[in-house]
């Protein structure tokens, strides 16, 4: 190995095809990203340096595309933003096919599990199965670890060429203590030894056919990595152990976990080379929520959302930019690499437009290309990804609950059910000479609150009608419901309904409306509500003027939750 070459120069010019309102919306996400997913716009404006015009326009653009929302005067990031990321893990189906095995050695072995692939001289992290300790791994999907730092690194670098070890080194002249990398401590720009540490690892990892991180990126975090490779013998990921030293040593943790290593390895080497069926391109996700209807094309609604946007918002909406972003939410299971023409299909863009947006993604390094298969690069995770995948239930709703709020005029809250009761995660209170007033964290009894109602509804039937056998039913007012069957009628009332309304149950002169949130998979996982005073109107009138209101703000919910569920573990708390 020769010595390190000079630093990092400037990065090539972009194609003559390129898309500049693409580059610039990309550079806007990066920045956005890199500030934690909230930025004010003065700071964008610095940090892409980027007209304020232009990061107005851009924000406008990707606000309508529900990848950015403003908040006063930040920006921030949304979770349909996911998408993009989402995209590039379903094309590469490793979290599908190969998660539930990480899971499952995860379980057995009770430490942590990851999957990494390679991203440049980086490693990125695409699944993870996470034990819950003091001292445990808090690395997120998306983040990017340097490839000499961790155990997949070397498993990776052992394929590289002349050009790619010459780009590690020019990156660690350029970046001597890991300031690229927010996900990992800082080292020591003094580190003269670390480039023939590495050189070291790689040769050690290609004789044993595994790596070992001692303490590489924090004193106490170690780990050994396996590579799986696919059915033509290529590394495509790297399966990881990750303890700590106060389970075991770096000598010991070998012994402890390879043997179980290897055969979940080999597993999932089967598993990718087993068929699997994906979706056509004709099923092709839509962007910015635009739902597509029975008899049409992803292409077709694609076509119609661009020119309803551009007619809403004119100038403030970038026709190219979104074009562009669109152009990477059409990958994905069974939609790993596509032609241009696929592509232009599913966007419903001409070739000559499509062809441009895949141009510039390539020339940033999002997309890849052979000359006629194109697909999307782990590089794609940047784009906010682990931030994103760290939202909770409670901050996915609550930017939704405020628009509620301001709609309505009224509180409005979110609740999990919590053994008997129902424990608020999230709220927003209106400012009313007369209002509700409830703080995070309050528990009240499910069976007089509409919240409460809508949870238990969403239990299968044994479990509710045990639930209100067992229940201490007390009357609160003297309008609550405390005779067990009358209570099941209404809850199952409910759930024929779709919602519940509960009129001065819990206490004298509150009414209160609610309708559920589901899952992924459907199953009811909270309830959002609005609370009112009861002698403004009549139930009917009420009725009439929240539930609306109230199923789109719980509509927009699930909607985030799908996509932020996707490949993450949203908790609810």
């Amino acid at each position: 190995m020769t010595d390190p070459e000079p630093a990092v120069q400037s990065s090539p010019p972009p194609p003559p095809e390129a898309v500049g309102p693409l580059i610039r919306s990309l550079s806007v996400l990066r920045e956005l990203a890199s500030g934690g997913g909230r930025q004010a716009v003065g700071d964008l404006v610095r940090g892409t340096g980027l007209a304020r015009s232009t990061v107005d326009r851009v924000l406008s653009t990707l606000s309508r595309l529900g990848f950015v929302r403003t908040e006063g005067r930040d920006a921030v990031l949304a979770p349909r933003l996911l998408e993009l990321g989402n995209a590039y893990l379903a094309a590469s189906e490793l979290p599908d096919r190969l998660g539930p095995l990480a899971d499952r050695l995860a379980d057995e072995l009770d430490e942590s599990v990851s999957l990494a692939v390679p991203d440049g001289d980086g490693v990125r992290f695409v699944h993870q199965a996470t034990r819950r300790r003091a001292m445990s791994l808090a690395f997120r999907i998306g983040d990017l670890l340097p490839a000499e730092r961790g155990a997949p690194g070397a498993l990776f670098a052992n394929g590289w060429d002349a050009d790619d070890w010459a780009r590690w080194r020019r990156r660690r002249a350029a970046d001597p203590t890991d300031a690229g990398f927010p996900a990992v401590p800082p080292r020591r720009a003094d580190d003269t030894s670390a480039a023939a540490v590495f050189e070291a690892r790689v040769a050690a990892a290609r004789t044993a056919g595994w790596s070992l991180d001692d303490q590489l990126i924090e004193p106490g975090l170690i780990a050994v990595a396996m590579p799986v490779r696919d059915a033509d013998g290529r590394t495509v990921c790297a399966l990881s152990v990750v303890s700590h030293t106060s389970r075991l040593s770096a000598e010991e943790l070998p012994d402890a976990v390879l043997p179980r290593l290897r055969e979940t390895v080999s597993a999932m080497e089967y598993a990718l080379s087993a068929p699997q069926d994906g979706p056509s391109v004709a099923a092709a996700a839509t962007a910015a929520g635009a739902p597509t209807g029975s008899e049409a094309s992803p292409g077709s609604v694609h076509a119609s959302w661009m020119r309803a946007s551009k007619q809403e918002l004119g100038s403030e909406f970038v026709e190219s930019m979104a074009r562009g972003l669109i152009t990477l939410t059409v990958f994905g299971a069974g939609r790993a690499e596509l032609p241009l023409s696929a592509v232009a299909e599913a966007t419903g863009l001409a070739r000559a437009t499509a062809r441009r947006a895949l141009i510039t993604l390539e020339h940033l390094g999002y997309i890849a290309t052979d000359g006629r298969l194109f697909r999307p690069t782990p590089k794609v995770l940047e784009l906010g990804f682990a931030h994103l995948c760290g939202l909770t239930l409670p901050g996915i709703a609550q930017p939704h609950l405020a628009a509620l709020v301001e709609r309505v005029h009224d509180s409005a809250s979110m609740a999990i059910l919590s053994g008997d009761d129902i424990q608020y995660v999230a709220r927003v209170p209106t400012v009313r000479i007369m209002s509700v007033n409830i703080t995070l964290g309050t528990r009240l009894p499910a069976y007089p609150t509409s919240m409460g109602r809508v949870l238990l509804a969403g239990l299968p039937p044994a479990e509710l009608s045990a639930r209100l056998a067992l229940a201490d039913l007390q009357p609160l007012t003297r309008h609550t419901v405390t005779d067990p069957d009358r209570l099941l009628a209404l809850v199952e009332q409910v759930r024929a309904d779709g919602y519940a309304l509960v009129d001065e149950e819990l206490e004298e002169g509150l009414r209160s409306i609610a309708v559920p949130v589901h899952d992924r998979s459907g199953r009811v996982v909270a309830a959002v509500n609005v609370s009112t005073y009861a002698g403004r109107c009549t139930t009917d009138e009420a009725k009439a003027a929240l539930l609306p209101a109230l199923r789109e703000a719980a509509w927009g919910i699930e909607a985030d939750l799908h996509v932020a569920g996707r490949y993450a573990r949203i908790p609810v708390l």
